[in-house]
């Protein structure tokens, strides 16, 4: 019994020295190297930082993307609504059409873009009813209405002008713009150049579109 009384406090003694001596060199490495376990915890908490970032970020895409899934768009099913506005008159018709396949998937900047374009080059059918101008009056994922203004006028006569080596149209005044044309002044034949060139006059609208009809591309 003594034996191993001796044996088992033999053993108690050597794990408290072991412990201790453990202990003492960890305060010593610590002591003699701190900017180790500084660098360990520096690395630690940037890895937590970044990590909570990275949520941040996660949580801000999220949210972006959920702004740019509200926001409207046309589609086949908006209701699409044209208003004619004459304005010698001062009426308006109202009508519903089927939306322009060009416009299906658009928002309000982007349909905003293609009415200006449509403006600054309408078709001539348009001009030919006295089309002014063309704007948006309400736009919703549900309904859509664009104003179209007329103003005819009487029949006056043109001239047929250079601009850029471009054919432009100006009214009789020569000084209004009439429209602009893709028609080249080099595309046509040298009389008719230098006469466009001068100053080419046209008397109705009807020999005026027959002369943009021949020579449009």
């Amino acid at each position: 019994m003594k034996l191993i009384r001796r044996i088992s406090l033999f053993l108690v003694l050597s794990g408290v020295m072991l412990g201790i001596g453990g202990y003492t060199a960890l305060k010593a490495e610590q002591f003699f190297y701190p900017n180790r376990y500084q660098v360990k915890e520096t690395r630690n908490y940037e890895k937590q930082l970044h990590q909570g970032n990275s949520a941040d970020d996660d949580v801000q895409e999220q949210v972006i993307e959920t702004a740019v899934g509200d926001i409207p768009v046309v589609t086949a099913d908006t209701t699409y609504l044209i208003e004619e506005v004459d304005l010698i008159n001062g009426t308006v018709r109202e009508t519903e059409e089927s939306v322009p396949v060009k416009y299906i998937g658009l928002d309000r900047e982007g349909l905003l873009q293609e009415l200006e374009s449509y403006d600054n080059n309408p078709p001539l059918t348009e001009l030919e009813q006295g089309f002014e101008t063309i704007e948006l009056t309400a736009f919703s994922k549900d309904r859509v209405v664009i104003c179209k203004y007329y103003k005819q006028e009487e029949d006056k006569g043109f001239y047929l002008m250079v601009a850029d080596h471009f054919i432009v149209v100006y009214r009789e005044d020569k000084q209004t713009l009439y429209m602009n044309t893709d028609i080249l002044l080099e595309s046509l034949n040298e009389k008719l150049q230098t006469e466009i060139m001068q100053g080419k006059y046209v008397e109705t609208e009807e020999e005026l579109y027959h002369f943009l009809e021949s020579y449009s591309s």
